[in-house]
């Protein structure tokens, strides 16, 4: 049986994440005010930037980096904005 959360990002009642997917305070907010779809939709947004950006994981400095992008995309509604990516043509 599914969760239903109020998702802060959807700004509606959503199904909620199974369970925490990223560790401490920050990971109970996600857990309890974000949905499995804005989840996915930030998810494709990480891959993105790490990507784009050539972050590595391993690098305290690109995961700060990765998580305040995540906070202002998931709670924030910024999108995510990297200088000279152009998105594919339809």
């Amino acid at each position: 049986m599914s969760r239903t959360v109020f998702c802060e990002h959807l700004k509606k009642d959503a199904d909620g994440l199974d369970f925490q997917l990223y560790p401490g305070e920050l990971g109970k907010r996600i857990f309890d005010g974000i949905s499995k779809e804005a989840w996915a939709m930030w998810q494709s947004k990480q891959t993105m930037l790490i990507n784009e950006k050539k972050l590595n994981m391993m690098d305290p400095e690109h995961r700060k980096l990765l998580e305040t992008e995540m906070v202002n995309f998931l709670f924030e509604g910024k999108d995510i904005v990297i200088d000279g990516y152009t998105p594919p043509s339809q």
